[in-house]
This record gives C-alpha cells, sequence and structure tokens, in this order.
C-alpha cells in the first residue's frame, strides 16, 4: 500500500515537473513577439512581474512574518532571482535566440561550483570539474566561437548576467542557510524538545518557498518600478498584435500566458513537484526547460539552431546536469524553487535550478 502511494506520489511530482518545464521554457517564446512589437525588454519584465505579484498578495499576506524572519533571503531572491535574472534575460532574448539564451544561462551550476572551490576554497569532485568543461566546451558549440561570435556579442553578455544573478542568488543562500545553526554549528533541539532549533535557539527550519516567491516577486516589482519606469510606456501596444512568426497575436493574450502560465502556475507546479520529488531529482527535470524552449522558438518564431548549436545544446545540458549532481551539498539553507532556473530547493537544501524565466 504505501509503495504504491510512493509510485503514485512521484508519478504526480513527475508530472508536475514537466509542467513547470513546459511553463517555464514558454516564457521567452511569448515575451519576444511583444519585445519586437515594440515593447521594451524592461517593460515586459515589470508587467510580468508586476502582474504575478499581484495575484500572489494573499500568498504574501498569509506568510507576513517572513518579512521580520528572513528579510535578507526575501530581498536576496527578490533582486537577483526576480529582478536580475529577468531583466537580463529578456534583454537578451530582444538580440539573440531564445534557445542560445537560455543555454547560455545553463552555465549558473557551473559558475557556483567555481565559486565554490576558487573563492571558499572548498575541493569539487573530479566527475564535478568534468560537467563545468563539458558545459563550457558545449557553450562554445552553441556561440560558434570558430565563426568569431556570430552572435550579438551584447546579447551574449546579458545571457551571463542572467546567469551570474543565479549564480548570486544561490551564493547567498548558501550563507543564509547558516543562519538557523548555533553558535558551536550544530542543529539543537527546541525547548520543547523537538528538532528545529541551533543550539542558541535560532530557528532553522526553512521558509515555506511559496512565501519567498510571492515576496520575491513583490521585491522584484518594486525594483523595476524605479529601473523600468512603466508611466513611459506605450500602453495601447498590449490592445493591439503582435507578430508570431508571421502570424498576428493578441498582445494581452501573450501577456496573459507570461504572468498566468510562465510565472505562477510555474511556480506553483515547480514548489509542488520539488516537495513530491525531490531538489536533485526536479532540477534534472528543470534541465528540459532549455529544450523545451528551443523546440518552441523553432516551431512558433522561426529560430532555428545548426546541427553544432544543438549538439552543443545537448552537451551543456549534460555537463550541467552532472556539474549540479556532483556539487558538494551547502549547510542547511532555504532556497525556494524556481534558473534558472531558474530555479528549486526546499526542504533546507540548494539545487541548481532555474530562476523565474
Amino acid at each position: 500500500m504505501h509503495a504504491s502511494r510512493g509510485t503514485q506520489k512521484r508519478s504526480a511530482g513527475l508530472g508536475l515537473a514537466l509542467l513547470s518545464a513546459f511553463a517555464f521554457g514558454g516564457s521567452g517564446v511569448a515575451a519576444k513577439p511583444l519585445i519586437e512589437a515594440g515593447l521594451d525588454p524592461l517593460h515586459v519584465v515589470w508587467l510580468r512581474v508586476a502582474g504575478a505579484a499581484l495575484i500572489m498578495l494573499p500568498v504574501a499576506w498569509r506568510h507576513r512574518n517572513l518579512v521580520r524572519e528572513r528579510p535578507a533571503l526575501l530581498a536576496a531572491f527578490g533582486l537577483f532571482a526576480v529582478a536580475g535574472v529577468q531583466a537580463c534575460y529578456f534583454a537578451a532574448i530582444s538580440r539573440i535566440p531564445v534557445g542560445v539564451a537560455l543555454l547560455v544561462e545553463y552555465l549558473a551550476p557551473a559558475l557556483v561550483l567555481g565559486w565554490v572551490r576558487f573563492v571558499q576554497r572548498r575541493p569539487v569532485t573530479r566527475a564535478a570539474a568534468l560537467g563545468v568543461v563539458l558545459a563550457v566546451g558545449g557553450l562554445a558549440c552553441v556561440v560558434e566561437v570558430w565563426a568569431g561570435l556570430s552572435f550579438d556579442a551584447l546579447g551574449l553578455l546579458l545571457a551571463l548576467g542572467a546567469a551570474c544573478c543565479q549564480v548570486g542568488y544561490f551564493v547567498l543562500s548558501d550563507h543564509g542557510g547558516q543562519e538557523g545553526k548555533g553558535r558551536d554549528g550544530r542543529e539543537g533541539k527546541g525547548r520543547d524538545g523537538r528538532e528545529g532549533k541551533g543550539g542558541d535557539g535560532g530557528s532553522i527550519e526553512p521558509p515555506p518557498p511559496l512565501g519567498v516567491i510571492a515576496y520575491g516577486l513583490i521585491v522584484g516589482a518594486l525594483v523595476l518600478t524605479v529601473v523600468a519606469r512603466p508611466w513611459g510606456m506605450d500602453w495601447s501596444l498590449l490592445g493591439g498584435t503582435a507578430g508570431m512568426n508571421g502570424t498576428g497575436v493578441p498582445a494581452w493574450v501573450l501577456l496573459g500566458w507570461i504572468v498566468l502560465i510562465a510565472t505562477v502556475l510555474a511556480y506553483g507546479t515547480g514548489v509542488v513537484s520539488v516537495r513530491m520529488l525531490s531538489p536533485q531529482v526536479a532540477g534534472v527535470v528543470a534541465c528540459l526547460e532549455a529544450v523545451i524552449a528551443t523546440v518552441l522558438a523553432w516551431v512558433l518564431l522561426g529560430e532555428h539552431l545548426s546541427a553544432p548549436q544543438l549538439i552543443g545544446g545537448f552537451v551543456v545540458l549534460t555537463g550541467a546536469f552532472i556539474a549540479q549532481s556532483s556539487a558538494p551539498k551547502p549547510p542547511s539553507g532555504p532556497v525556494a524553487a524556481g534558473a534558472g532556473a531558474a530555479a528549486a530547493a526546499t526542504e533546507g537544501e540548494l539545487s541548481a535550478g532555474r530562476a523565474a524565466h
């Protein structure tokens, strides 16, 4: 009976993880026609984040204690995983193909390992180093270095900036994970005798991921409001159509997809899938996001990649998978799912997932 329930739970979790990857993968495909129709990339990002933040307000109110308990984590998630990643990613896809931008962003797991090895001076396994080499080599094929970088250099730098924003959030989360440990570095018991308090009485219970996401979106919306200045946006464009490979699509439909499907649904299903599977398994499924985005861009936007680029993309994802699977586990620390994937982590573990694409 228990085995059957476990199998059903894993199957349901896998289905939700696939749905999350599909939802995240479609964000760039829906956003690019809006950008090409005349909307500034920052305005598209602001519409996405502000719209999702409004929908998630009830969740934020339910977890309002997080503002007092985890202000640094919420600020980091909003600044890096929401505002930083999305602004860089949407700006990148305005200049380079969606699939290429997302594959560049999948260097994040490799960059995290670089931080661990050379900044924190912690050892990494040979398998992890191999993953980094594969990811970098695959990226060289994706951008076709032998052709002198046939893609827009600024677009590639923006995509790399999105990857760095993911790294910044992962690193901050790693440090934040030590907040709940006691002064002796051990996880002790609370006054009631249950696990969950450090030796000095500090809480180590990870915050609810949906609460972190809700406040991250709010913080991201506030930051992007200052940067994007939406009051100068041409709102009339949202009442028109955007071209998707020669086919006119109502702009409000694309915006609705970005807000409801590629943000709210994507995050929600991603969080639930991590709880039903594990951060590691969910992270592997999240790698399909790049594949889904590339296929959707190929079919819906006509962005065709060459054979070497497709092979390079496969190598990038393989390297990212090896790197995240072989990465040393950080101290128990709270990271919200989503950078990519993301990115997804819960139960106090770091996952090289996604961040709000």
